[in-house]
């Protein structure tokens, strides 16, 4: 139990401290794309990330800058290994460490809004837009869509980690995965207008929730396998 409640420890540590450190990044990256953005459209609220600036309009602005943004991009996904490499090292078997990524990506992300809210208040509220990532195509969305999918990250990973590692069957996992994908196209599911230099149509709420209802069904649908609630009763005898 000691373990557990230092791997516990080490995550939140981690996710918050990591959450900052991707907060610090966007505000220099503000610093350097909010002129930008505002020569390109002019008398845009401060704060507001939309239009998107298209590759051509950055290429225009000097090859630098294009530079940058195939270092976002490859910055995006190296954050996404650390995440994986945090988990990796966290558990003892593969169930645990799917649980300590959820709970570390969860703890990053609400971090991170939490941290830009004190160093430059932004978000204005849970129904900000904003772009999530770059890969493979912009991800769009209301701020309360992360902050859902990662408290539901962070719930069902504690619930694993500390019952040992979630065991789930083949069907469950191609399930939470699908659920996941079906988020991932909420996300995208405008990207041929904001790629467009068009302000996002309204969210695309059902498909989200359909998403999140899909992943949260077979999590459960796992906890409720004998084999691990016969683990959990073999454990606390």
């Amino acid at each position: 139990m000691v373990s557990m409640h230092r791997t516990v420890a080490a995550l939140l540590l981690f996710g918050i401290s990591f959450g900052y450190l991707e907060a610090a990044v966007v505000v220099y990256l503000r610093a350097i794309y909010d002129p930008i953005r505002e020569r390109i459209h002019p008398g845009r609220p401060a704060g507001d990330l939309f239009p998107l600036i298209s590759p051509q309009q950055l290429e225009a602005t000097g090859p630098e800058n294009s530079r940058r943004l195939g270092i976002e991009i490859g910055r995006e996904a190296a954050t996404i290994v650390m995440l994986a490499a945090f988990g990796l090292a966290a558990g003892r078997n593969f169930n645990q460490r799917m649980a300590a990524f959820s709970i570390a990506f969860g703890l990053w992300d609400i971090s991170f809004y939490a941290f830009l809210r004190l160093m430059i208040g932004w978000p204005q509220s849970l129904f900000t837009w904003d772009i999530l990532f770059l890969i493979p195509l912009p991800w769009v969305g209301p701020v309360l869509a992360p902050v859902l999918v990662s408290l539901m990250l962070i719930v069902c990973g504690l619930f694993s980690l500390l019952h040992g590692g979630m065991p789930a069957r083949a069907w469950q996992w191609l399930a939470m995965i699908a659920g996941g994908l079906v988020v991932i196209v909420s996300f995208v599911w405008d990207f041929r207008n904001t790629t467009a230099g068009g302000q996002p149509n309204p969210f695309n709420w059902p498909l989200f929730l359909a998403g999140e209802a899909i992943a949260l069904a077979a999590f459960i649908a796992a906890a409720r396998n004998p084999e691990f609630r016969g683990s959990r009763i073999s454990r606390g005898s």
